[in-house]
């Protein structure tokens, strides 16, 4: 991986580096890249707008008793940890959404009278009604436009205990839409009586975080950490910019890490495709980027550029400007079919943790059915790929929730809880670093060549769509996994368990001119 570039755009300081392996056989048709974003803090930051913070608070009947005393603590508690001077909304939802302070609407600075003031509002909520998430969002939408500056942070929260039956699904995808990089939303799920695709529907949309709070006194703490995670966002918006040399195509831009999220139904068609990538506080992010393209037209040992890749952000004047040198993503195509070029051991993992979050999914979507056998299969398959990727975290969920029968197979507790079932399938996006090189598996214990020509790809028994390498565990077009029965036992390609978004089929993106072939420009 090779740094391209380092600027200061709003106190943080990007750099960017790009693994792409250059060396693409004859017969190949698509060229990958991890991008990895490295946001530092600028040694001389200069102080820009105040931040604004939208609290989302559940009041609806099902929160009654004890539930909503814990969440109105822990609003309580995140309102004393903003910091003097931010600006505060507070919206109380059910299957409507009022906005509960300030009175008038609108956003209040944060002091000690306002402080004190916001907190008996929270009090003195009472449960009742339904759930419309969709509605809530919208207000917090309207509460962000009173924040005048463009280059205000615009941050939201919001808990939930039930799933959002007073809306329909399109209705809570047009709020999304509404919502899209206009302000970042992180989502908790309480007990074991929401469902995690809605809010990984959320998150992936609005560029937050999911988690499950198994016991609601655990809300105080967790909305005490996200307030100061809030507090160190820096940038309010950054984009990913791409120009494609006109023989390629887009196929997909996803986040890999720390959280996988499709991206690219999100992006800007123009002379350069620009794709949202949220707020920016200091730290490091991941993307894939996959391009598309016909063999016959890459001459073959000519090097040129497919990509260039840049990052924009956003001034306080509300224009954007590159925060980044520019990135070239490199190709050649060799002369050979199935040459021994060795892939991207970053490349391989990130295939590695897509399927861990499929199979993750699966298995939570199989036992929320009712389907014990499938639930069983997907755990079995989740436990080994989590074991070989070191991923620690996932894998000690995974076995909290399985057990070891008489014969010596592992299948899901009788016993596991709907809030563990929850749990296993909303932090199925949450990637981890690898660990320590040595600890992992060798190439070869994969079934991985390390070298010599490589094998020919599975080719989709569903599509007829090739993978893009012998490795693969499932199509990337149709998101049938190879070793599963075609019977519909595929795990969801996304979050929200309808197969994902578009962007998770492979979609093509409008080619876009480079200028030329070469190197140059």
């Amino acid at each position: 991986m090779v740094p391209v570039g380092d600027s200061s755009p709003w106190g943080l300081s990007f750099a960017v580096e790009v693994d792409a392996p250059a060396d693409l056989a004859s017969d190949d048709r698509r060229a990958d890249a991890l991008v990895t974003v490295t946001a530092r803090a600028a040694q001389e930051a200069s102080a820009g707008a105040p931040p604004a913070e939208v609290l989302i608070m559940d009041r609806s009947l099902s929160m009654y008793g004890r539930k909503l005393d814990e969440a109105k603590r822990a609003l309580c508690a995140a309102v004393d940890t903003l910091r003097d001077g931010t600006l505060l909304g507070i919206v109380a939802g059910n299957h409507r959404a009022e906005v509960v302070y300030p009175p008038g609407g609108g956003l209040a600075r944060i002091d000690a009278h306002t402080r004190e003031d916001a907190k008996l509002h929270v009090v003195r909520q009472l449960a009742e009604g339904g759930t419309a998430i969709g509605a809530w969002l919208r207000c917090a939408r309207e509460l962000f436009a009173a924040a005048d500056s463009p280059g205000t942070v615009r941050h939201a929260v919001l808990y939930t205990d039930g799933k959002d039956e007073h809306e329909t699904p399109q209705e809570l995808g047009d709020a999304l839409s509404a919502c899209a990089d206009a302000f970042v939303c992180d989502a908790r799920g309480l007990g074991d009586d929401w469902h995690y695709a809605e809010l990984l529907r959320i998150t992936e949309a609005l560029h937050g975080t999911a988690s499950a709070v198994v016991a609601v006194s655990d809300l105080t703490e967790d909305f005490t950490r996200l307030m100061r995670q809030a507090q160190r966002i820096v940038v309010p918006r950054v984009y990913l910019g791409l120009r494609l040399n006109d023989r390629f195509r887009l196929a997909f831009v996803r986040q890999t890490r720390p959280v996988a999220a499709e991206l690219t139904a999100r992006r800007r068609q123009g002379a350069e495709t620009l794709v949202p990538l949220g707020s920016w506080p200091p730290e490091t992010r991941q993307y894939q980027i996959s391009l598309q393209f016909e063999p016959e037209s890459l001459t073959v040992e000519e090097e040129l550029r497919a990509a260039r890749i840049t990052l924009h952000a956003e001034r306080p004047d509300g224009t954007r400007g590159p925060c980044s040198a520019a990135a070239a993503m490199v190709v050649r195509r060799r002369a050979t079919p199935g040459l021994g070029v060795p892939r991207s051991a970053g490349l391989t993992r990130v295939e590695d943790e897509r399927a861990l979050g499929m199979a993750m999914r699966a298995c939570a979507d199989a036992r929320l059915r009712g389907d014990t056998d499938a639930a069983d299969r997907e755990l079995r398959l989740a436990t080994g790929l989590a074991e070989r990727l070191g991923d620690l975290a996932r894998l000690g969920l995974l076995r909290a929730v399985g057990t070891i029968g008489p014969d010596g197979v592992l299948r899901v507790r009788a016993d596991a809880g709907g809030a563990e079932i929850q749990r296993i399938g909303v932090d199925s996006t949450k990637t981890v670093l690898p660990p320590d090189a040595a600890v992992l598996p060798a190439r070869g214990t994969a079934g991985r060549p390390s070298g010599g020509a490589r094998p020919a790809p599975p080719r989709c028994p569903r599509c007829g769509t090739a993978a893009a390498s012998a490795s693969a565990r499932f199509c990337e077009d149709c998101g049938l996994r190879f070793d599963a029965p075609e019977s519909g036992d595929s795990p969801k390609d996304g979050p929200d368990g309808g197969g994902g978004s578009d962007c998770g089929r492979g979609q093509d993106g409008e080619r876009q001119p480079d200028g030329g072939d070469g190197l140059d420009g």
